[in-house]
């Protein structure tokens, strides 16, 4: 009995933490489905690539703000706890959401409009700069032993709720609603269903437990201290940066920018392009637990490895059989394999990040690390792939920066080393310099 009371309690603990993070994903997921809209409504002009790309610009801008939420959050949350740092990031994110689902448009205000939704932007960027690192930190820190793994994925398996949650929205209201309903005011009802469950998740993240690991801490390092020991622990940032590299070009790559590239470089219909955005997001969700607890079982290496590889080897010729003869079924194919590498990555490198981390910044140092990586590369893949498209012309070059990014993973995963050959499962790793 006491331990089924405490198993439910674990999963409250999880469900808890989590749901903040599915906040901020399922905003970035809705700007990345309605880029094309947002960009008309903020950012009009004479040509449809212009309004696109200043839309998944401002998508990308958002990024950018992330390390420096991450230094800032992170050594508040390094401080004073790992509680505290996740109410206050998602005060800021919902600040956010509000922002860019009220704003009125271009037409309405003028340059205010394209100027507060650049604000906003930045705004949720850096709270998301601290929120990926406190959740896994915090899961990581409440894991039962030898459960790490699969405790710490369930950080990316909300976010693969918040995909499959806002490309649902997506289908059904495009069932609803017909194209031009949509790119007026349509492209708001998702971002509004957001800020309606605000409430909710406050109340469910004022209930969380400080961890114990926190809490048996008896120094707790002031700002000076945590930001002059990631200075010393640079080499593990920059390892860990392009660890997560590989994760969050392939993540924005399979979910964000999918309907993008499904309706305007494909041409195939905006309802076609949500369902395979909605399977990855369910396919995202099968793997990364399961990959998680496997690693628990055989060291996060192996998985390391071999998806990266994998990714490497695979991702430009799936791309060009996908381009060759675009349709519903091969998309959803492709994306599908995309999945299943990302799924199978990302379940043993985010606890594999968490234990790279000195204990002092490991919420600062797993933050600033994983916002780099997205402010640097991931966060701006659908703004680059569209570019790169545009002046190349060659409908599978996405596939190229997808190698790109395996091609960091890999050479991370040969960098960082664990202490001895002994099982590398919930134990610290160090760098080679």
């Amino acid at each position: 009995m006491i331990a089924s009371s405490e198993r439910q309690s674990k999963i409250w603990s999880v469900v808890r933490v989590s749901s903040g993070n599915f906040l901020e994903m399922y905003d970035f997921m809705v700007f990345g489905y309605y880029a094309a809209a947002i960009g008309n409504a903020f950012f009009p002009s004479g040509s449809a690539f212009v309004s696109l790309m200043f839309s998944l610009m401002t998508f990308g801008a958002g990024f950018l703000m992330r390390p420096i939420g991450a230094l800032v959050l992170g050594a508040y949350t390094d401080r004073h706890g790992r509680r505290a740092g996740l109410l206050l990031t998602l005060g800021l994110m919902s600040a956010g959401i509000f922002t860019i689902a009220c704003m009125p448009g271009y037409s309405t205000i003028g340059l205010l409009a394209p100027l507060l939704v650049v604000i906003g932007r930045l705004l949720q960027g850096f709270s998301a700069g601290m929120e990926l690192g406190g959740v896994s930190v915090y899961l990581s820190e409440i894991a039962t032993p030898g459960h790490k793994g699969f405790y710490v994925s369930w950080q990316s398996g909300s976010q693969q709720v918040a995909v499959m949650v806002a490309a649902s929205v997506g289908v059904v209201l495009n069932s609803i609603l017909p194209p031009e309903k949509m790119q007026q005011w349509g492209w708001r009802v998702p971002l509004l269903l957001g800020c309606i469950i605000v409430p909710f998740l406050f109340r469910l993240r004022k209930s969380l437990q400080e961890t114990d690991e926190f809490l048996a801490r008896k120094h707790r390092p002031e700002t000076s201290e945590i930001l002059s020991t990631l200075a010393n622990n640079w080499a593990i940032v920059v390892v860990g940066t392009l660890m997560v590299t590989m994760t969050t070009v392939s993540f924005y790559m399979i979910t964000a920018y999918t309907p993008t590239f499904g309706n305007s470089v494909l041409h195939l219909a905006s309802a076609d392009s949500l369902v395979v955005t909605l399977c990855v997001g369910a396919s995202n969700l099968f793997w990364l637990p399961i990959m998680g607890a496997l690693s628990d079982r055989v060291g996060r290496r192996p998985l390391l490895f071999g998806c990266t590889l994998l990714m490497l080897v695979t991702a430009y010729p799936a791309m060009l059989w996908l381009v060759r003869e675009p349709s519903f079924a091969r998309l959803l194919m492709v994306e599908l394999w995309l999945s299943f590498i990302y799924g199978s990555y990302n379940g043993a490198m985010v606890v594999f990040l968490t234990e790279i981390m000195p204990l002092e910044v490991r919420t600062s140092g797993f933050a600033l690390a994983y916002s780099l990586a997205t402010a640097i590369f991931g966060g701006f893949t659908p703004a680059l792939s569209t570019y790169l498209i545009h002046i190349s012309g060659n409908r599978a070059i996405p596939g190229l920066w997808l190698s790109f990014a395996a091609a960091c993973g890999l050479a991370a995963t040969l960098l960082a080393r664990p202490h001895s050959p002994v099982a590398e499962v919930d134990r610290p790793v160090a760098v080679e310099s």
